[in-house]
């Protein structure tokens, strides 16, 4: 096979932005995967809204094209909610396909499921792209922190929140016009619920804590605090103090608590300077210590470089099998 066929589920800022970078960086692509990148299929609900695909590519509405196309080797599903992102991820698991999500919410409620049902399928699931935009903080504890044992982890989950923050705390907008600024920028969707009452931060620190700790605590059992009642005076009390949306979840013997709350954090507190749509994760472990990861979490391109970068850690690994059995 000299070239990889790839399907997208979605289409949207994240499937558009995995779509521009496999053209644009073909031939990266080739060099680590020694093979060409072709988009056969993509998969969405109005095929009239895109005029810009490429016309030997197939548009559709319908799951089955991919399904039923063998030649498929990976999909990449981005779209919005648990339904029907979890059906079809499971469906193509079954079909013998690949899969890589950047869906935070289907994936905090049914990983665990989809996990077990690509290891008995022999495909790769990979979900990097759910949690903290570019940066992989997934790859990282999976492969890095192996024998550490995590203890606690603090996080700035959400750009879109800690933006509004960072405008609210450096010009002194009210949180409406702040938030008017993150949905003119498109940090924020039309309806920015699950971003500023912390559900999209709440989902990513269920599934940080399902690869840190191998469980999840039980959503209603998470104290959850959005930053809608900040005002922009709070956060003019003290320079030396801002405060900061996170994420904490933490095991003492052998108890997951877990909050998503406003804090306020003092200067020398490792996510004291994370700005803007920055995300960041602090992890406090018993060998190596504490690592802080940071890096963009919002927009098309972060995102895309998360599900690009495991896309390659797929193939890249296969072709390295592939060497190693030929030098043997």
């Amino acid at each position: 096979m000299n070239e990889i066929n790839v399907a997208f589920i979605g289409f949207g800022t994240v499937g558009k932005g995995v779509y521009d970078t496999i053209h644009s960086h073909q031939q990266q692509l080739n060099d680590v995967t020694g093979k060409k990148v072709e988009v056969s299929i993509i998969v969405i609900q109005d095929p009239d809204k895109y005029q810009d695909i490429q016309e030997d590519i197939v548009v559709t509405t319908d799951i089955q094209h991919v399904i039923d196309n063998p030649t498929i080797d990976v999909v990449f599903e981005a779209i919005v909610g648990k339904d029907p992102a979890y059906s079809h991820v499971k469906r193509c698991i079954k079909a013998g396909k690949h899969v890589i999500t950047a869906n935070k919410e289907m994936f905090a409620t049914h990983g665990k499921e989809l996990k077990l049902l690509a290891e008995y399928h022999g495909v790769a699931l990979g979900f990097d792209a759910t949690t903290a935009g570019g940066i992989p903080v997934i790859q990282t504890i999976q492969q890095l922190l192996r024998v550490n044992q995590i203890q606690k982890i603090q996080a700035i989950l959400n750009g879109t929140s800690n933006y509004i923050l960072t405008e609210m705390r450096e010009k002194q907008l009210p949180f409406q016009r702040a938030l008017q600024q993150a949905q003119d920028l498109g940090y924020a969707e039309s309806d920015p619920t699950n971003d500023v009452e912390g559900f999209d931060a709440l989902f990513k620190l269920m599934i940080l804590s399902d690869v840190s700790f191998g469980k999840q605590p039980l959503q209603q059992h998470i104290h959850r605090r959005g930053i809608t009642a900040i005002k922009a005076e709070d956060l003019q009390s003290t320079q030396q103090k801002r405060i900061k949306h996170i994420a904490t979840i933490e095991k003492a013997n052998g108890v997951l608590t877990a909050t998503v709350e406003p804090l306020l954090i003092s200067e020398d507190h490792p996510l004291f300077a994370i700005e803007g749509v920055d995300n960041a994760i602090h992890i406090q472990t018993d060998i190596v210590g504490d690592l802080t990861l940071s890096g963009p979490g919002a927009g098309a391109l972060p995102t895309a470089s998360a599900m690009i970068e495991e896309f390659c850690t797929f193939f890249s690994h296969n072709q390295r099998q592939a060497h190693a059995t030929l030098s043997i």
